[in-house]
């Protein structure tokens, strides 16, 4: 196979190419190792494996900001998410608010 690939090339390229290939399989391999020891050592130490947060795990600037306000420390919930509308809220006939 890699002779029809690589065949029309010539020899001091074709043994470049077979060189970085086998240079990526090693490396690949070493890091799936290193990997497997990282998290076979973790639980004995006590350490976290270092994952790095992606999506709904890390919000970074977009996160919310956490007030401390009264409503925390008297068990009320504060609303969030798809609870709280802001200024997008349907208005009440009654005229209250929230």
């Amino acid at each position: 196979m890699f002779e029809s690939l690589l065949g029309f090339l010539p020899d001091w390229v074709q043994i470049t190419v077979l060189a970085l290939v086998v240079v990526a399989f090693l490396a690949a391999w070493a890091l799936k190792l290193k990997r497997r020891i990282a998290a076979r050592r973790a639980p004995r130490t006590g350490a976290p494996v270092p994952v790095q947060a992606s999506g709904a795990d890390f919000l970074g600037p977009y996160a919310p900001r956490n007030q401390g306000g009264t409503a925390a420390r008297s068990g009320a919930r504060e609303p969030s998410g798809a609870d709280f509308l802001g200024a997008y809220a349907p208005r009440r006939e009654d005229g209250g608010q929230g």
